[in-house]
């Protein structure tokens, strides 16, 4: 009694480790007895186990035929044993008869000990696949196990999780233990059990980070209408709000950034445009090419195309690094982009005109017809002629007319090419590449012009630098001979100061002699002294020079005509004074 109690827990505690049914694993245990009982007896299928989960007690029943004569002894029995296990039993009648468990055999046992493993497991995988499978779309959180050939392998509850190399993002790094939030897109089977897959780099991943910081979200306030990301660079989000009390940009940047903050640090610093969606695409493209300011869009609901067309500065913000910009706006709207500038589109409207222009020289083909014609890849008669029907099929409004359009091309290009009609290139490549020559050899035009121009110009440069540098030698020159000029007359003046200060003093001299020798004749010697006769033969020789200097001053030209006359006034005094 005892043993069946301890199976009948041993089997409980096998259910809840493995978290399978416990009804489930009694019923695996029964099959394992019936294939232990055929591997000791024969693969019948006359075998049964008989479990009780209450008491535990098992049994292990073979069911026999009652006969006459036994043949066959693993399924046949004779009548009187069968009576002995059924009193009521007869000949033809069914009966059980229950083996021991003992004469299985150590084999048999170890067999059914397998089985009832291999079962669990199954049960166990498959119970964990349907409660993984039913968390796709999810977020979870797992610890890293080890990093295997890229991929991160993480341990997720009972199950095994991984991160394959391609969902993560490219500047993540991480080491055993971390925890990493990530997107279940997955459930796969295995032979080593489920697997589920994480990633990281899916648009959802995005979308259930911003569910879990923004309350709006998760209440259905806001509504994310689309998600567009480059994993670990740039991803753009479009908004709205069913309540018109709530700004949804600003519910998802939180105050002070605080909530999109909290999902740009969840991935690494991935940066992330929010933007108001508006149910008018010309519109919603504009804001989803932001920060470029958008001039105009034109949107072809037919092909879901549209031309954005931006300023020649707005270019390349609009288009952004390696494209981002617009691949983000593609994805957001999805809508096929064409961005290009005011001139860009104003060359395309001409080749348009062009192409409709050549198209209606076909009959039957009216504005409309031509203009699908056109939208539709063929810009041309040689198009047309060089195209297949199946193809043109395709063009709306030509149904069931292609093969007679084709046909009439055919001959106007060949009547065209007869008499040396020019007719536009078959594809908008050898357009482009015309057009392309065309600036090319304008390009070489204008650059030869402006090198000629140049080359006038340096040499009209030149002849003035050289009149110039002349101009410049012969003012020089003059410069130099009037400094000599101002030279001479500087000295000449000079000279002249000289000559006048000695005709200055003269006078004073011969005075001062004079007076000397009064004083001494008065001092009682009536014959002058020699000193007295000295002074006086100095004073007429000072006299005779002034006189001398005069007459040279007078001589002088024009430039020394005051210091002459200062020269003159000198004698005149001198002799007076004398």
């Amino acid at each position: 009694m005892n043993a069946n109690l301890n199976i009948i827990e041993a089997l409980g505690q096998i259910a809840r480790e493995k978290n399978v049914d416990r009804d489930m694993v009694i019923e695996t245990l029964a099959d394992a007895l019936v294939s232990a009982a055929r591997k000791r007896y024969g693969n019948g299928d006359n075998f049964e186990a008989q479990i009780d989960p209450e008491t535990g007690s098992m049994a292990v029943m073979a069911r026999k035929t009652v006969v006459d004569e036994v043949n066959e002894p693993d399924l046949e029995i004779e009548l009187e044993p069968a009576q002995e296990i059924d009193h009521q039993a007869q000949l033809g009648s069914v009966v059980f008869e229950e083996l021991n468990l003992a004469d299985f055999g150590r084999n048999a046992i170890q067999t059914a000990k397998q089985i009832l493993i291999q079962r669990v497991r199954e049960a166990e995988r498959e119970r964990i696949y349907e409660e993984f499978a039913s968390r796709i779309s999810h977020i979870e959180v797992a610890t890293v196990q080890q990093i295997s050939h890229g991929d991160i392998i993480l341990q997720l509850g009972r199950a095994e999780a991984a991160v394959p190399l391609k969902e993560q993002i490219r500047r993540e790094r991480y080491r055993q233990g971390d925890s990493v939030r990530g997107y279940v897109f997955e459930v796969i089977k295995s032979v080593r059990g489920p697997q589920v897959l994480l990633s990281r780099t899916h648009p959802e991943f995005l979308r259930k980070l911003f569910a879990l910081e923004v309350p709006e979200i998760a209440e259905g306030i806001v509504q994310i209408h689309a998600v567009a990301r480059e994993p670990g660079e740039r991803a753009k989000i479009a908004v709205s709000s069913n309540d018109e009390r709530v700004d949804p940009v600003g519910a998802c940047v939180g105050v002070k950034g605080s909530r999109v903050q909290a999902v740009v640090r969840e991935l690494s610093g991935e940066r992330i445009d929010i933007v108001p969606w508006i149910d008018e695409p010309d519109i919603f493209i504009s804001r989803a090419l932001s920060p470029a300011t958008v001039t105009r869009v034109i949107t072809d609901e037919r092909r879901h195309h549209a031309q954005v067309i931006v300023d020649e500065e707005q270019l390349s913000l609009a288009i952004g690094k390696s494209g981002q910009n617009s691949r983000l706006a593609v994805q957001l709207t999805g809508w096929g982009l064409d961005i290009i500038t005011e001139d860009e589109y104003q060359r395309r409207l001409r080749r348009l005109e062009e192409s409709k222009v050549e198209l209606r020289r076909l009959d039957g083909v009216s504005e409309l017809i031509a203009l699908s014609l056109a939208t539709s890849g063929f810009i041309s008669l040689r198009g047309i002629a060089e195209s297949e029907a199946d193809m043109l099929e395709t063009v709306p409004g030509l149904e069931g007319q292609a093969t007679q359009l084709r046909e009439q091309a055919i001959a106007y290009v060949a009547a065209a090419e007869a008499s040396g009609e020019q007719l536009r290139p078959a594809t908008i490549e050898e357009v482009e590449a015309e057009e392309r020559a065309a600036d090319q050899r304008r390009a070489a035009e204008s650059a030869a012009e402006e090198a000629k121009r140049a080359a006038e110009s340096a040499a009209e440069e030149a002849k003035r630098a050289t009149a110039l540098a002349a101009a410049e030698v012969e003012l020089a020159a003059q410069d130099a001979a009037a400094a000599e000029a101002k030279a001479e007359a500087e000295a000449a003046k000079a000279e002249a100061a000289v000559v006048q200060d000695d005709a200055e003093s003269g006078p004073e001299v011969a005075e001062e002699a004079a007076e000397e020798v009064a004083g001494e004749q008065m001092s009682g010697d009536d014959e002058p002294s020699a000193d007295a006769a000295d002074a006086s033969e100095e004073t007429s020789s000072t006299q005779t020079q002034v006189e001398e200097a005069g007459a040279a001053e007078a001589d002088d030209g024009s430039d020394l005509d005051a210091a002459s006359a200062a020269s003159e006034s000198g004698n005149d005094d001198g002799a007076a004074g004398v």
